[in-house]
C-alpha cells in the first residue's frame, strides 16, 4: 500500500497496526470456522440433513438457551454447480417451522416460504443447483409472524456454492474464512419477549458476535484473505471497515461481479452478503471494524412518554439505558427497553475481529477479471411497477403499496419469461433492506444515479427518502413467491408481498 492509499483509509478515523503483545484481552479468543455439514455426495446427487432443536450454547462465557440447527452458526452447506441435492429437514422445536434457502434461484414450490413443518415432522427439499451460481448464500427459518423470534434466537446457516472459478489461482491460493455477523439481547439466559419498540424499529443486541465469538482473533496463515460474509442479524447494519486496508469486493448475492471493485468500507444490511478479498501487505494487527451507521429507526425522547399505554416505555428506558454496556463486549445480564432499541450500536464504532497478518505477508495478485454479468435493458422491460414502502410507525404496522400482507391474496401477478422494471420507493424515516425470493435482480439507479457496477443482488437497502430501480428477470420457474423487507420484524409486521409468475 503506497502513502496515498494509507492516508485515504487512515481517514475513516482507524488507528494504526499494534503490535500482538498489545492485543487487548476479549481479543485473545481464536476464531472460530463455522463447521461444515457432512453430506453423502455421490453421481452428481448429494444428501443432507438438517434439523432444527432447542439447543444451550456458550455466548460471551455465559450459557444462553437458543434454537438452532446444530450449534450457531449452522453448518455451512457446501454444493457445487449442477449437484441435484436431497436436503432433509427436521422441525424438533416445539413450534412450526421451514427452511428458506435465501438467494437460491431454485422453484418457489421448493423453497415455499408459506409452509409449514410442524413439530416432529420432517420435509424434503430437492433442486439442482444452476449453473454459474457460485457464491455465498444461507438458510433460515421463514413462518410468517415469527421469523423474528426464531432468527434472533440462532437458526440460521451458511450456504455455499462452488463453481469453476473459484479454481482461479488468485481464488484458491487464497485463505478462505466464513463470518457469520450477529448481535444478541439476554435476560438471564433467556431471550427476553419483543417489546413494542423492537417490532416497531427491529431488535438489535448488545452483543456483537462473529461466528458466535466476541472479538476473536484472526491469525492469517497466507496473505491474501478470502472473506465469506453474512449479515443474519434481526436489524443491525454493518458497516465494514478494515485498518488500513482496503476490501476488494468479489462477489455480492447473487455471486461473482466482473471483476474486483476496490472499497474503502463495505456496508451489510440485514439478509446481504458479500465476499472480500483482503491483501495484507506488512505485518501486524488489524480490527475489522463495525462504524457507526444511522439507518433513521426510532429513538424515544421524553415527549413520547406515556403514548404507548401499557408498554411501560417511561422506567423501562431509563434502566435500560443504564444497564446496557455501550462498548460493544455485551454484558448478558439483564437488559429494560433501551437495550433491544436501535440506535445504540449503530453510532459507535465496534471492534468485530483482529487479523494477524503473517510475518512475512506476500499477498497474491487480484484476479483481472471474474465472471461476466450479464447487461439487462430496462427498455425491453415488459411492465414498470412502483412498490411503496409505508408505515404506521406507533402501531408497529408497515406496508407494501398501502397493505399489509395476506397470504390469501396476490399483490403482484406477471409473465414467465419476462423482463420487468420494478422501482422501489421509500416513504418512511427509517432505512427498509428489500428482499427478492427466487428471482435475482440487478440494481439499475439509485436515487437517480446508475448502479457503479453490474451485480446480481437479492437483497438491497432503501435508505429513507430512496427511490431504487431494479431489473428482475422471472425466469426458469414459474410459481408463487414473496418479497418483502429483511429487517424481520418489519416482515412478521406486514411489509411483504406476493409475486405469482405464471408460465
Amino acid at each position: 500500500m503506497n502513502r496515498r492509499e494509507l492516508l485515504k483509509y487512515g481517514a475513516l478515523g482507524l488507528a494504526s497496526s499494534y503490535g500482538l503483545s498489545r492485543l487487548p484481552a476479549f481479543a485473545q479468543s481464536p476464531f472460530p470456522q463455522p463447521r461444515t455439514l457432512e453430506v453423502l455426495r455421490a453421481d452428481g446427487v448429494v444428501e443432507a440433513q438438517i434439523t432444527a432443536r432447542q439447543s444451550n450454547l456458550t455466548l460471551s462465557g455465559k450459557p444462553a438457551r437458543l434454537m438452532t440447527y446444530g450449534g450457531f452458526p449452522g453448518p455451512t452447506l457446501r454444493l457445487r454447480e449442477g449437484e441435484t441435492v436431497r436436503l432433509n429437514f427436521t422441525n424438533n422445536l416445539p413450534e412450526a417451522t421451514n427452511l428458506h434457502l435465501h438467494g437460491l434461484h431454485v422453484p418457489p414450490s421448493v423453497d415455499d416460504p408459506l409452509a409449514l413443518v410442524q413439530p416432529g415432522e420432517s420435509r424434503l427439499y430437492e433442486f439442482t443447483v444452476p449453473k454459474g451460481s457460485a457464491g455465498t448464500y444461507w438458510y433460515h427459518p421463514h413462518v410468517h409472524g415469527r421469523v423474528a423470534p426464531q432468527l434472533y434466537a440462532g437458526l440460521a446457516g451458511l450456504l455455499v456454492v462452488e463453481g469453476p472459478l473459484d479454481a482461479l489461482p488468485e481464488l484458491k491460493g487464497a485463505e478462505e474464512h466464513l463470518l457469520v455477523l450477529k448481535d444478541w439481547l439476554f435476560s438471564g439466559n433467556r431471550i427476553p419477549a419483543w417489546t413494542h419498540m423492537d417490532w416497531m424499529n427491529g431488535r438489535e443486541g448488545n452483543l456483537l458476535t462473529v461466528n458466535a465469538a466476541v472479538r476473536p482473533t484472526l491469525r492469517a496463515q497466507k496473505a491474501t484473505l478470502r472473506l465469506r460474509l453474512l449479515n443474519a442479524s434481526n436489524a443491525r447494519y454493518y458497516r465494514l471497515a478494515l485498518e488500513n486496508h482496503p476490501l476488494y469486493l468479489i462477489a455480492t448475492d447473487g455471486g461473482f461481479l466482473e471483476k474486483p471493485v476496490e472499497l474503502p468500507e463495505l456496508l451489510l444490511a440485514p439478509g446481504e452478503r458479500a465476499e472480500v478479498l483482503v491483501r495484507l501487505i506488512r505485518p501486524g494487527s488489524y480490527r475489522l471494524q463495525a462504524l457507526p451507521y444511522n439507518r433513521g429507526a426510532m429513538m424515544m425522547h421524553g415527549g413520547m412518554n406515556g403514548m404507548m399505554g401499557d408498554q411501560g416505555m417511561g422506567q423501562g428506558m431509563g434502566q435500560g439505558m443504564g444497564m446496557m454496556d455501550h462498548g460493544g463486549m455485551g454484558g448478558m445480564g439483564d437488559t429494560g427497553m433501551m437495550g433491544s432499541m436501535m440506535g445504540m450500536g449503530a453510532t459507535r464504532l465496534e471492534t468485530l475481529l483482529t487479523v494477524v497478518a503473517p510475518a512475512s505477508p506476500k499477498p497474491l495478485p487480484l484476479p483481472a477479471s471474474l465472471a461476466p454479468v450479464e447487461r439487462l435493458e430496462p427498455a425491453r422491460a415488459t411492465a414498470t411497477r412502483r412498490f411503496e414502502l409505508g408505515e404506521r410507525m406507533m402501531q408497529a404496522e408497515f406496508f407494501i403499496n398501502g397493505q399489509m400482507f395476506d397470504p390469501a391474496r396476490v399483490d403482484v401477478r406477471a409473465q414467465l419469461g419476462s423482463l420487468e422494471v420494478w422501482e422501489l420507493v421509500n416513504k418512511t424515516d427509517m432505512d427498509h433492506p428489500f428482499h427478492l425470493h427466487t428471482y435475482p435482480f440487478q440494481v439499475l439507479s439509485r436515487g437517480g444515479k446508475p448502479a457503479p457496477y453490474r451485480a446480481w443482488k437479492d437483497t438491497v437497502n432503501l435508505r429513507k427518502n430512496e427511490v431504487v430501480r431494479i431489473a428482475v428477470p422471472l425466469r426458469d420457474f414459474s410459481g408463487v413467491t414473496v418479497y418483502h423487507c429483511h429487517i424481520v420484524e418489519h416482515e412478521d409486521r406486514g411489509m411483504m408481498g406476493i409475486l405469482q409468475v405464471k408460465g
